[in-house]
């Protein structure tokens, strides 16, 4: 039996519900409907739940879907899409460069950049999906805690592993004893597309040139959430920008962001160049709080990638192209207060999902942008500290680890320790163009030219 992840009507009309409560709508009659005619809530973790529903239920799920989409938003003002309307809440909107920077940056910074997002994807895909107190219990049943290197199952009791088993498809390819290069990931497959992009489109590419690209190089099984709701919206013959609101509970998750990379390493010192190319690529498959993800993002890194400024300017730039009254502003000023006021990086993470867990997924952007500029904060930048408070902060640990660590490897003075860069074995694997056994030099490289590039 084929249970398709992450695309089913009656797996997606329970995160919808979720989804709408948090974006100001009032979904409470459309629920009680749904749960009145036998519907099940969404699945807490995976994709796809395990059963069929009756043709009946899923019929209603995609009735019900488009019901939700047509409720008004209390929100919809101070939490708008379109890049006219974000600048226009955004005081201090940074001032944009008016050509390309000079000096570019170096390509030994941007494959600082490559490695510390692969370094810290790596270490945390073998505890993805895996809830907070799993984590801590794996990591301390070897002497791995507080975290300060990759996850090992030696040693691991046989009942804690069968308690929080580990990432079923990472766990040969990223524990500590199984790792030989970087494995495929999806926090390094966008990237790669995102150079590819550049490559073919230059930096003026359109959001409709980013669906193409994925047409003709990205496989459908390796999307997921918003993407694989937008890649199929795109092959039933929607167009931009409603391939990111069609049925698409996922529009405010974290897939934009671990896009925003590309943007900001071509970009630096131009904060706002960066984060409207973002603009344009995450409103393919997001909205609201999912495009403010990916922007934040991209405007921290292109101010990282100058190497002339220290985390907390990175981030605070970062900021300043997030509407202000918005969710995600909000949830990310809650983070920099606590890594500011806690000693205890474990206090700081209880509290953030405290506030985060009972209301929102896993995957969601809001919580885990939450997690990234607390790690970064508290670590000062500094790579290792910033890498092992973010996956051991929980929720997406892999997408989160992978772009603290290029936040961070930014912002080093030195080489990444080779503790962490060796394994990696300067080899990548992806099924994304021709890039498959690539070296981190060679993309270091290929970006430098893209930085350049006018």
């Amino acid at each position: 039996m084929l249970r398709l992840t992450w695309v089913q009507p009656e797996d997606l009309l329970g995160h919808e519900l979720r989804q709408a409560a948090q974006d100001g709508r009032e979904p409470s009659a459309i629920a009680a409907r749904w749960r009145a005619a036998g519907g099940t809530e969404a699945p807490e973790r995976a994709g796809a739940s395990p059963q069929p529903p009756t043709r009946y239920l899923r019929l209603l799920a995609e009735d019900l879907l488009d019901e939700l989409a047509d409720l008004p938003s209390k929100l919809a003002d101070q939490e708008p899409t379109d890049l006219a309307r974000i600048k226009s809440l955004c005081p201090n909107w940074p001032t944009p460069q008016a050509t390309s920077p000079r000096s570019p940056a170096h390509p030994a910074r941007l494959q600082a950049a490559w490695l510390g997002r692969a370094v810290g994807c790596l270490l945390g895909k073998p505890v993805e999906k895996l809830p907070l107190d799993g984590i801590r219990q794996l990591a301390r049943a070897t002497g791995n805690w507080p975290l300060d290197t990759y996850f090992t199952a030696r040693g691991v009791p046989a009942e804690l592993l069968a308690a929080h088993p580990w990432n079923r498809r990472s766990a040969p390819t990223s524990l500590a004893e199984n790792i030989d290069g970087m494995p495929e990931d999806d926090d390094l497959n966008y990237p790669l597309l995102n150079l590819l992009l550049l490559q073919r489109h230059g930096k003026d590419f359109t959001t409709a040139d980013v669906a193409k690209l994925w047409l003709d190089e990205l496989p459908a099984g390796r999307t997921f959430t918003a993407e694989r709701i937008a890649y199929r919206n795109l092959l039933t013959g929607l167009e931009p920008p409603r391939t990111a609101r069609h049925r698409n509970p996922f529009r405010e998750w974290i897939g934009a962001l671990i896009r925003a990379d590309l943007h900001g390493w071509t970009n630096p010192g131009n904060p706002a160049a960066a984060a409207e190319q973002a603009h344009r690529d995450a409103t393919l498959t997001h909205t609201a709080n999912g495009v403010y993800a990916a922007m934040f993002t991209a405007a921290t890194i292109a101010t990282a990638t100058t190497g002339t400024h220290d985390i907390h300017t990175c981030l605070r730039t970062g900021l300043t192209v997030v509407p202000p009254n918005s969710r995600l502003a909000k949830a990310i000023r809650h983070a920099l207060q606590l890594a500011r006021k806690h000693q205890d990086f474990d206090t700081i993470v209880d509290e953030l999902h405290a506030t985060h867990s009972p209301t929102h997924h896993w995957v969601h952007a809001i919580p885990n942008t939450a997690l990234i500029a607390a790690a970064l904060t508290h670590a000062e930048g500094d790579f290792t500290g910033s890498i092992c408070r973010a996956v051991s902060g929980g929720w997406d640990t892999d997408s989160n680890g992978a772009t603290v660590g290029s936040i961070a490897a930014l912002l080093s003075d030195t080489a990444l320790p080779d503790r962490w860069t060796t394994p990696l074995k300067n080899r990548l694997a992806t099924s994304v163009g021709d890039f498959n056994g690539i070296g981190f030099d060679t993309l270091a490289r290929l970006t430098h030219q893209e930085t350049a590039r006018p």
